[in-house]
């Protein structure tokens, strides 16, 4: 079959066929049809019917340097001609991996000295737990076995990082989830959590809902607290500044580790190289994905503290923990590119200092539409909150799927706009230019303004 002669139904009856797409009701994908990606570009994305696509959410918070860099192309395949596969088993290593553990640990707090890699942040978040028990009983504390996150908490797909998750649709999809050793606390979501309240004094609220949850449960029966620095999956949930200082108060206070999941945040979202900057956190585990290769070849990392890598070490023996491609040579020499490429074209820091504050404003541009409830960034992620009711804070329905309606408004207008529930989010590339964040805009009030013509919303 020549497959590149096909056209687009053609494609669909395959994709109907065969594919099973991840998060997706697949009897309403059979009557609709997929939309089929055939090329990109810098923030651009075209299907096979030649329709462009401006890609708002970097495509799931990961392509931060845009589509189409032959220099990372370039990378893998050197990589690929040189050493196309090299196994971490059996005291073997090889000079990729060396160099970007090397490299991860030069840019970050300087107790984070050890690096494990895996292939998605699903995994990152199982090494990180895995860790964190190990630690543990490692210390004659076998007891610490708990874990606690967050509500709206996104930390991936396997039994433990869905457990960890606080996106109960997810405990849904098989699994008997979530598992016993997790618990979840309220986050630092002020718009539903703390409306009205001074943001600084709400910040130390919500961090004391962790310490409440200690109390409750006995420190001696917990082995760690898992969060992202903000949440992007739960809504663009993003904490006052004083949340993260009071939460690593308490943590120390009562000698239960920190694991901070920067999957999403990490390599430049927040405006900053990482959100634990952005914040002032300092974990004693930390995960890294997504973005480490802007979405080129999969990887990730889980990045250790001398206070947990120096007793795994030590006293721990063998470790049985690993993956076949744990330090993958191709993904560590793109992820080396990737982050080359960051640095030396500053597309961070234009992103936090030029970038962002544009960005942010036009999203507070949106305080006067009837649908706007609430409006909430950090850095490069942003999310527009709608509800049927400015004054009360009322929310749509569920049966309503009014988000879904609002983002399949700004697909049919050529951008992607997520619905996070009722939450429109945004995280466009780091390289978008500030014209076509006017573009992107442009088409978001023009979304927003469809839904509410169709629901009976006037201003």
């Amino acid at each position: 079959m020549a497959f590149k002669e096909l056209d687009t139904q053609s494609w669909q009856v395959l994709d109907r066929a065969h594919y099973l797409h991840p998060s997706t009701d697949h009897a309403s994908l059979r009557q609709t049809g997929a939309r089929v990606a055939a090329h990109a570009e810098g923030i651009y994305v075209w299907d096979t019917d030649g329709e462009r696509l401006i890609d708002g959410l970097s495509g799931l918070g990961n392509v931060n340097i845009g589509y189409g860099r032959k220099e990372l192309v370039d990378a893998a395949a050197a990589q690929m001609l040189e050493l196309s596969y090299c196994q971490s088993f059996f005291k073997t290593t090889h000079r990729a991996a060396i160099s970007l553990a090397e490299k991860l640990t030069s840019m970050l707090p300087g107790h984070l000295n050890h690096v494990f890699f895996q292939s998605s942040g699903s995994e990152a978040n199982e090494t990180g737990t895995r860790l964190a028990r190990r630690y543990w009983d490692l210390l004659g504390k076998p007891e610490k076995r708990i874990f606690i996150a967050r509500e709206l908490a996104y930390h991936g797909s396997s039994h433990m990082a869905a457990s960890l998750s606080g996106i109960w649709p997810m405990h849904k999809a098989g699994g008997d989830l979530p598992l016993s050793n997790v618990t979840h606390i309220k986050t630092a979501y002020q718009y539903r959590n703390g409306f009205g309240m001074d943001a600084d004094a709400f910040g130390v609220l919500a961090a004391s809902w962790l310490e409440d949850k200690i109390l409750e449960i006995g420190a001696d029966n917990i082995a760690a607290f898992v969060a992202e620095p903000a949440q992007s999956a739960g809504g663009a949930i993003c904490p006052p500044m004083t949340y993260w200082p009071e939460i690593q108060r308490i943590c120390k206070k009562y000698d239960i580790l920190l694991i901070v999941d920067e999957v999403v945040m990490g390599f430049g979202r927040t405006g900053e190289w990482f959100g634990c900057y952005k914040y002032g956190i300092e974990p004693d585990i930390m995960q890294v994905g997504k973005a480490i290769t802007s979405g080129y070849l999969p990887l990730s990392g889980t990045i250790i503290s001398d206070r947990v890598a120096d007793v795994l070490i030590d006293q721990g023996g063998a470790w049985d923990h690993g993956y076949t491609y744990s330090g993958h040579p191709a993904c560590c020499a793109v992820a080396l590119e990737n982050i080359r490429i960051l640095d030396e074209e500053g597309i961070v820091e234009n992103a936090g200092k030029e970038l962002a504050p544009y960005f942010q404003a036009k999203l507070d541009a949106f305080a006067d539409h009837p649908l706007i409830g609430d409006i909430r960034y950090v850095g490069l992620m942003g999310g527009l909150e709608i509800v049927k009711d400015k004054a009360s804070r009322e929310a749509y329905a569920y049966e309503a799927h009014i988000g879904d309606f609002c983002s399949a408004e700004a697909l049919k207008r050529g951008l992607a706009l997520r619905a996070n529930g009722d939450t429109m989010s945004l995280m466009p590339p780091l390289i978008t230019t500030k014209a076509q964040m006017d573009e992107i805009f442009d088409i978001t009030r023009e979304a927003l303004d469809a839904t509410a013509k169709h629901y009976g919303v006037t201003a």
